[in-house]
């Protein structure tokens, strides 16, 4: 049988956008996993709280999504800071949000880093390696998850990390198995129809067809629905019932 995650990015409380805690919480029934904003990007102490007690009540597996210092741009801005600084703001996040898990008996399963830091650690080897060792020594059972393929993936493997290959429901791809960038007008899939013929390509047929036309190969072991998208409830419905009539086990992976 096969078998998949469903993540979403949550707890992105910020002035850039109209934040809804109501439509994180309604999401959670549909996922298997989340990612918790961790205060760089968005987010903050409270928001924080109300989601860790959220998602253990509803047996979700809760990892953090640290990013830049960057709450100006929600994370998205490419920084260039030393190996040693990106170390030390990631595992920052971790501690930040594991405090609220302790608290509730829990620990952190997984970590996934935001826009900007997720993106140029998905070709930059140097600032996988910072983001891949802070998750290490924080805490080496926790799984890494990254863009399939991506040199994030393999900095964790080699970092003796459990890795977790991210696909994206909503997001379009270029021939080199990276995303269309935000500003391209065909960034995002817009029609629930065709982000679960997306979904449903990726995990069972392992490819996605890129902007051009192109079917590239992907591995897809869990899929990303992006909370803050507009149809983000809709989009995390429709894909968790299609997955689940066509047989697919929606589950969170095991963490070591």
């Amino acid at each position: 049988m096969l078998k998949t995650d469903i993540n979403c990015d949550m707890g992105e409380s910020s002035p850039l956008w109209d934040y809804s805690l109501e439509r994180d919480l309604s999401i959670l029934p549909f996922i298997s996993s989340v990612n918790l904003a961790c205060g760089y990007h968005a987010g903050d102490p409270h928001v924080m709280h109300t989601m860790v007690e959220a998602a253990m009540k509803a047996g979700i597996a809760i990892g953090a999504h640290p990013s830049f210092p960057d709450k100006e741009n929600f994370g998205r801005s490419d920084m260039q800071l030393a190996p040693e600084k990106v170390y030390d703001i990631v595992l920052y996040q971790l501690g930040a949000l594991s405090a609220f898990l302790q608290v509730n008996g829990a620990s952190l399963h997984h970590v996934k880093p935001h826009g900007a830091l997720y993106n140029m650690a998905a070709k930059d080897a140097v600032l996988a390696r910072a983001i891949a060792d802070a998750v290490y020594d924080f805490d080496g059972s926790l799984i890494l998850y990254g863009l399939s393929g991506s040199e994030l993936i393999e900095t964790g493997r080699h970092d003796f990390l459990t890795t977790c290959n991210e696909v994206f429901a909503d997001r379009t791809y270029q021939d080199d198995g990276s995303l269309t960038t935000r500003s391209h007008p065909d960034a995002l899939l817009k029609s629930e129809e065709a982000v679960v013929a997306q979904v449903l390509q990726m995990v069972q047929q392992q490819t996605v067809t890129t902007i051009s036309g192109k079917t590239i190969p992907v591995k897809a072991e869990t899929i990303c629905i992006h909370g803050d998208g507009l149809h983000a409830l809709q989009f995390a419905k429709a894909i968790h019932h299609a997955l689940t009539s066509a047989n697919i086990n929606v589950t969170s992976p095991v963490k070591n």
